[in-house]
């Protein structure tokens, strides 16, 4: 079943395009990782997804309909989930956020928002945090909390925007882990510079400049030559090539940091 499909998608800010011929098709419960360059449109495209910038030319359906019909059933992690350390507010509280249609907290939360929220929390397991202060725990933990917080509107697609890119080694295993049992129920979208998603946890994965490459990765051992642009150069394949094994062949900053421990 398709859950996102794209279709001859461009977009430009004025003059200066981002995105163009874009076609995407994601099946549900993928594992798509989006890679790419800095400024190469990979956030454009989730912000479209979701509907957050308007979309000018091609066609998006989420779900069969148009992304605004569809809010309900995204959870979204933004890249940037730092937080006030000195605000006074609990896990659990930043968790039941994530409600759509909730009541407003000026008025509190329902009985059934609370458990909702406290069930989001063990799925992360963070449930024991529940009452402790956003502020104090760890950027991993915390990026645990916004998974957490996104997943209290049972979404059927979860998007994420480069979710361990201010976590310790030890949080982005952690994280990925946790993506990869989340994705046994739903559909996961996740932008990363990190090549461990692609070599070990994705089963798709789309290399985005300005217009996209797609692979189907879901054999391991095999390469899917499905883009059609012949000038193309294909990171994806040859981070196959390469094996999870072989990291120190690929550049620097491609390496997971986790595996540059070893």
């Amino acid at each position: 079943m398709s859950v996102i499909d794209i279709k001859d998608l461009s977009f430009a800010y004025d003059t200066q395009m981002i995105l163009e011929d874009i076609n995407l098709n994601v099946e549900e419960k993928d594992f798509l990782a989006i890679i790419g360059p800095n400024g190469g449109g990979k956030s454009t495209l989730l912000k479209l997804i979701l509907g957050i910038n308007r979309l000018k030319k091609g066609s998006i359906s989420v779900l069969g309909k148009k992304p605004s019909q569809r809010l309900t059933k995204m959870g979204y992690v933004p890249q940037n989930t730092n937080v006030n350390t000195d605000f006074p507010i609990k896990v659990i509280e930043v968790v039941m956020m994530g409600h759509v249609g909730g009541k407003r907290p000026l008025f509190g939360y329902g009985k059934d928002e609370i458990l909702c929220a406290m069930g989001a929390l063990e799925q992360v397991n963070m449930q024991a945090y529940a009452e402790t202060k956003i502020g104090s725990l760890s950027g991993g933990q915390r990026q645990r909390v916004m998974i957490a917080r996104a997943l209290c509107a049972h979404p059927q697609i979860l998007i994420l925007d480069e979710p361990t890119s201010s976590i310790d080694i030890t949080g982005q295993r952690s994280i990925y882990e946790l993506l990869k049992v989340l994705n046994e129920h739903i559909t996961v979208i996740v932008v990363s510079h990190d090549i461990s998603v692609i070599l070990e946890y994705a089963n798709k994965a789309a290399h985005v400049n300005k217009t996209l490459s797609y692979h189907d990765i879901s054999d391991k051992k095999q390469t899917f030559h499905t883009h059609g642009n012949n000038e193309h150069f294909c990171e994806i394949e040859l981070l196959q090539m390469l094996g999870a094994d072989n990291c120190d062949a690929c550049e620097p900053e491609d390496v997971p940091t986790w595996r540059k421990s070893k």
